[in-house]
């Protein structure tokens, strides 16, 4: 069996349904369990239920051959991986926002040394490097909203789907970081010694995408 690591919730139901779709029954995964590890025989996966941010780990050192992540989680983990589809489901936008407040129009207009909460330290560190900002990430991992309400920051870097959470929390998108959308991912090994019962996979769920294009 090719073991599948994923998060559940509505993003493991649209890859369910992709794979039903590319030939692969997986109506086991309808069924409400508390099981962890599920197995679907007349598909040959084994599905692994997993927190969205241990799936690159899982599929980096082998406990899993595939995996299904965000790319901004899959980004921020750093993990040493083969990115093998964009599945374009899970649309999202990771941004740089400031309390509408502030009368901040650009991150270069935030102050010397400024403070930016963020759930992706990593890629919040990276993208203020780039633009030659020196600023104080702190790592949060509850509602990053809360950083600049509580004045534990002056900015934040997260993802907004439709920005409305912002929007109630007074705070105003000033950069887009990237977009995100689910990937999948393969463990490097897995690869190559499960390489036909993956492209086959991958092949059927391109197959899914072209139809719904």
């Amino acid at each position: 069996m090719l073991r599948i690591a994923v998060a559940k919730g509505r993003l493991l139901a649209a890859f369910a349904e992709m794979l039903e779709n590319a030939g692969y029954p997986c109506d086991v995964l309808e069924k409400e369990t508390r099981k962890l590890v599920i197995d679907a025989p007349s598909a040959g996966l084994r599905f692994i239920l997993a927190k969205p941010t241990d799936v690159p780990t899982y599929v980096e050192y082998g406990a899993a051959d595939l995996g299904v992540v965000g790319k901004d989680t899959l980004t921020e983990a750093q993990k040493h991986v083969a990115e093998l589809l964009d599945l374009g489901y899970g649309r999202c936008r990771m941004i740089v926002a400031v309390p509408e407040a502030a009368g901040i129009e650009q991150v270069t207009d935030l102050d010397f040394n400024s403070r930016v909460a963020s759930k992706y330290p990593n890629i919040a560190s990276a993208y203020f490097r780039s633009h030659g900002i020196q600023a104080e990430v702190i790592p949060l991992n509850g509602s990053i909203e809360l950083g600049p309400i509580i004045g534990l920051s002056d900015a934040i870097v997260d993802i907004t789907e439709t920005g409305r959470t912002l929007i109630e929390n007074g705070l105003l998108p000033i950069a887009d970081i990237m977009e995100s959308t689910s990937r999948l991912v393969a463990n490097r090994v897995s690869l190559k010694v499960q390489r036909a019962e993956i492209g086959r996979l991958v092949s059927g769920l391109q197959e899914v995408l072209a139809c719904e294009s």
